[in-house]
């Protein structure tokens, strides 16, 4: 398997790069953002660095004959107005998603959203409205399948750090209660590398949901 991956350089990323390095059955990934990696080369690892994340024509050729994409870019709207917000996460997911539909109509697309997305698109939560409406197109998009993963607290393992200090300080004093929380309240938590071990699961065998919440993340 071929895997794509965006937001690498996330919390959430570094996990899921972590996990397709490690897979012998994942045989390249392709790692696309705008900043480089800070990891040792490997065989299997690819990097292209693009800076306009809503135009890919420039470096189409490159993103033909991949089997999955697991998209994990993403912002918080914390103290963000409603159309950047809109803009960094529908526009910018939809673009990439658009496209590589069209290059690869056999592809399986993750895309990572959050515990709360309305999926009605009516709701008050302004950063939930918008999500809906992501995971909502993105399933409209003729990929051989799609699935959103909507995890609630996510805990970092295996040396992945966010990008937040304040919330990496968080996650080191919470390490006991995170871990405790994963085994006893699997609805309400799950670990980078169940993110990312999950995502690679149903890349190659599918699931009977669309739509994954932490649960079902856990599970698989």
């Amino acid at each position: 398997m071929k895997v794509i991956l965006f937001g690498a350089t996330g919390m959430v990323g570094q996990g899921v790069l972590r996990e397709c390095l490690l897979d012998s059955a994942i045989e390249a990934v392709l790692v696309v953002g705008r900043s480089p990696l800070r990891a040792p080369p490997q065989p299997k690892l690819h990097e292209i660095l693009h800076r306009d994340f809503t135009d890919y024509s420039a470096i189409e050729p490159q993103l033909t004959g991949y089997d999955a994409c697991f998209f994990c870019l993403g912002v918080s709207s914390i103290g963000m107005e409603a159309e950047r917000y809109r803009h960094l996460t529908y526009d910018i997911t939809l673009a990439a998603a658009k496209t590589l539909s069209r290059l690869n109509p056999q592809m399986v697309f993750v895309y990572v959203t959050g515990r709360g997305t309305d999926s009605t698109e009516q709701g008050a939560l302004m950063w939930a409205r918008v999500k809906g409406k992501t995971e909502n197109d993105l399933l409209k998009l003729p990929f051989k399948a799609a699935y959103m993963f909507r995890p609630a607290g996510i805990q970092p393992l295996h040396g992945v750090r966010s990008k937040m200090a304040w919330a990496q300080a968080i996650y080191v004093g919470a390490a006991p209660l995170l871990s405790l929380l994963n085994r006893v309240a699997p609805k309400y938590m799950t670990t980078t590398e169940q993110v990312g071990r999950a995502m690679i699961k149903v890349a190659r065998q599918g699931y009977p949901k669309a739509v994954l919440e932490s649960d079902d993340i856990n599970r698989l």
